[in-house]
C-alpha cells in the first residue's frame, strides 16, 4: 500500500461545517519521499477541515520530533518539530499547480492528499542549523574536528623539523596532517 494514501481525506461526503483529522508521522513518510536528511520521526497531525462549497480550509499542527545527524559532531539528533499552518483547497476543473498555500483540485476528486503537504511542513520548520543543545555532543568527535591555532601547527611544524635534524624519518601520517594542517591556515589567511 502507499504509505502516502493514510494521510489522504475524503472530503466528497462532508457536509459544509467543521470537521477534525489526525494523523501519526513516522519514518515511512520520510522514505516514501527519499528523504536522506531525517533518519525518523515521531509526529502527531491535527487538521480541522472547513467544508466550504468552492473550497476547504486546513487548518495544520505539526507537533512531535525527528532525528537527523548533528551539523557540529555527525551523531544522531532529535529535534522538536512545532508547525502551524493553513491550506486552501480550491475546486476548478483547470487544475493549477501546488504553491505551498493552495492547493487546486478538480471538484470530481473524492479526496484531497495531504502528503506532501505534511512532508514539507516538516522539512520546512526544521532549524537552518541542526544541532545539539549545548554540551550534548559526542566530545570525540568534536576533538576530531578541532580546528588547529596556529601556535599549535607552528609547534607541530617545530616537532616535525626537530625529528628531521635528527635523522629520524617522519611517518606517513604526521605528513599527511601537516600537509592538511598547512592547506588549513593557508585558506583561513586568505579569508582573513
Amino acid at each position: 500500500m502507499d504509505v502516502t494514501k493514510q494521510y489522504a481525506i475524503a472530503w466528497k461526503g462532508l457536509k459544509n461545517g467543521t470537521y477534525r483529522f489526525d494523523f501519526k508521522v513516522d519514518n515511512a513518510l520520510f522514505e516514501a519521499y527519499g528523504s536522506t536528511d531525517i533518519k525518523d520521526g515521531d509526529l502527531s497531525v491535527g487538521v480541522t477541515l472547513e467544508r466550504g462549497e468552492s473550497m476547504l480550509s486546513l487548518q495544520t499542527v505539526i507537533r512531535g520530533t525527528v532525528t537527523v545527524a548533528c551539523d557540529r559532531c555527525l551523531e544522531d539528533c532529535r529535534l522538536p518539530v512545532a508547525f502551524d499552518g493553513t491550506l486552501l483547497v480550491r475546486f476548478s476543473d483547470e487544475v493549477a499547480d501546488y504553491d505551498g498555500e493552495v492547493m487546486w483540485i478538480s471538484p470530481a476528486e473524492g479526496e484531497v492528499s495531504l502528503a506532501q503537504y505534511i512532508y514539507e511542513s516538516i522539512v520546512l520548520s526544521l532549524p537552518y542549523q541542526r544541532v545539539h543543545p549545548e554540551g550534548e555532543c559526542d566530545a570525540d568527535m568534536l576533538h576530531r574536528f578541532r580546528i588547529v591555532s596556529q601556535e599549535e601547527f607552528s609547534q607541530i611544524e617545530h616537532d616535525a623539523e626537530t625529528r628531521a635534524e635528527a635523522s629520524q624519518p617522519l611517518d606517513g601520517d604526521t605528513l599527511a596532517q601537516l600537509a592538511s594542517l598547512k592547506e588549513k591556515l593557508k585558506g583561513e589567511k586568505s579569508r582573513n
